[in-house]
């Protein structure tokens, strides 16, 4: 082998272990860059998210019931006997012809209801319907968008929770968009005037409240189906 020869080769090998630490500092280079966009996406979204909350959080504390509330008819979400009491109450001024109770349990009995809110048998027994379909806020947009448009309502005004009104309203509109849903939040607290964000409950219950509320606002995006929420459907399917 010539001077020459042995000059070439060591000079291969000298520029060997330069090229693969070369490719190893451009790996690392590539992979502090994923995880510095990485790290700001992450960052931004979650921006967007403790942002979304604020605003959803500052608008239910704020929801106040309408003024002088009429509709064709009035539907209310079970979920507490609160909210019965504000649509009977609505159904006795006259703001609604009929009253549909939606997503009531098997157990409870049409009596039973009217006792709870002290109602007139009269007034039950010409004016209130109680749904026993309704297994959540899915099912109970089901059974009210059934029962508007067997009695051919135009409109009608929604009593649930004012935390709760924004999802119902989403999924009632997903079934229906031909009809007018007028908004009648149930307020159990004066959540405006007070530092809500120190209550763990109150915290904790708008917090799942956002997440199902974001959720059911992603499946109109994406049409993510998730049946129809009703009690005889599920039975079926068992």
């Amino acid at each position: 082998m010539t001077m020459g020869q042995m000059s070439r080769d060591r000079a291969f090998r000298e520029q060997q272990p330069q090229r693969s630490i070369g490719g190893l500092f451009a790996r690392r280079s590539r992979l502090r860059r994923v995880l510095r966009y990485g790290g700001l996406f992450a960052i931004f979204l979650v921006a967007v998210v403790l942002a979304g909350f604020l605003w959803f959080a500052d608008s239910v504390t704020t929801l106040a019931p309408p003024l002088q509330a009429r509709a064709d008819a009035i539907v209310v979400l079970t979920g507490g006997y609160q909210r019965i009491d504000q649509a009977v109450e609505l159904l006795r001024r006259g703001s609604g012809r009929r009253l549909l109770i939606s997503g009531a349990h098997p157990t409870t009995s049409p009596a039973q209801i009217r006792r709870m809110t002290q109602s007139s048998p009269d007034l039950f027994e010409c004016c209130v319907d109680v749904g026993y379909e309704a297994l959540d806020t899915i099912g109970n947009a089901s059974e009210i968008s059934r029962w508007i448009h067997d009695h051919g309502y135009g409109s009608v005004l929604v009593v649930t929770n004012n935390y709760h009104m924004p999802r119902s309203l989403i999924e009632l509109r997903r079934r229906d968009r031909a009809t007018t849903y007028i908004p009648y939040p149930v307020v159990n607290s004066d959540l405006k005037h007070t530092d809500w964000y120190a209550n763990p409950d109150v915290l904790r219950t708008l917090l799942s409240e956002y997440g199902k509320t974001l959720v059911a606002y992603a499946r109109g995006i994406i049409g993510w189906g998730v049946g129809d929420g009703l009690r005889s459907t599920a039975k079926m399917s068992d």
